[in-house]
């Protein structure tokens, strides 16, 4: 048996109906989190960042840094323990269900099963400016070792890069007779990745053309769950690569065939 900073004792074994946040032991509950406030940098703004973090429900919090951002803004890095579990068990997640094939395999099945080249639009849409996401999903070099989708011999790919509106994507896939349109989203400020993508789908649909293509959504907020609601075929987020998404578009377009 083991002890909190307040003296209670908590359980060492693991409890995937009553989980916790593990920092040094089991069911510790330890956690840092971190804000900024628009104060100075002095003992007030310290009292004014405890008292938030007791309110989020972290007793006897440790306010371990107060660094200044500049005059009138101050970030703090607070660590706490939490109380809540949470029941992991009982937690479902809506993901892709299709294998992931490595860039051999996935170059086979299109080689056995499509027999033709298979042709990719990407792009970032609308005012987003990031290119970091479609590039390390198309471009040859890819990230992290895995290979973009220019890498796969019988993969055609257009990455129309950065700023680009949905009406110029429509047109360049029906250019090039597209069989995967691939759109990354990086900036969510005020949701505006959902309108975009709304907008995007909704001129697909306007022009009876939503099923002509295999349409594919990506970036840092977005998630299986929340494309499929918003009209997509499919939603990648972090930690996905080319493979990921290949093994999907190639699998689903040998269910359409």
């Amino acid at each position: 048996m083991s002890y909190d900073l307040n003296g209670k004792n908590f359980d060492r074994n693991l409890d995937l109906k009553n989980l916790r946040p593990y920092g040094d032991t089991l069911n510790d509950g330890k956690v840092q989190i971190s804000f900024t406030l628009p104060v100075p940098n002095d003992e007030k703004g310290i009292e004014a960042a405890r008292a938030l973090a007791m309110k989020m429900g972290l007793p006897n919090p440790l306010i371990a840094e107060a660094i200044t951002l500049d005059p009138d803004h101050t970030m703090y890095v607070v660590y706490g323990t939490v109380n809540h579990t949470v029941d992991y068990t009982d937690i479902v997640v809506q993901t892709v269900d299709a294998p992931s094939l490595s860039r051999h395999e996935i170059e086979d099945l299109i080689d056995a099963e499509i027999k033709r080249d298979v042709i990719v639009v990407g792009a970032s849409t609308g005012t987003d400016a990031h290119t970091v996401g479609i590039d390390a999903i198309m471009n040859m070099k890819g990230f992290g070792g895995h290979y973009g989708l220019e890498r796969y011999r019988n993969i055609q790919t257009y990455n129309m890069g950065s700023q680009v509106s949905n009406e110029n994507l429509i047109r360049k896939a029906l250019d090039v007779q597209a069989d995967v349109i691939l759109i990354s989203q990086t900036v969510t400020q005020k949701d505006v990745h959902i309108h975009n993508l709304v907008h995007f789908i909704e001129l697909l649909e306007a022009e009876h053309l939503r099923h002509r293509f295999i349409v594919i959504v990506g970036g840092p907020r977005i998630s299986h769950e929340l494309a499929k609601e918003l009209g997509f075929d499919a939603g990648f987020g972090p930690r996905k690569y080319a493979e990921d998404v290949a093994s999907f578009f190639v699998q689903e377009l040998i269910h359409k065939t």
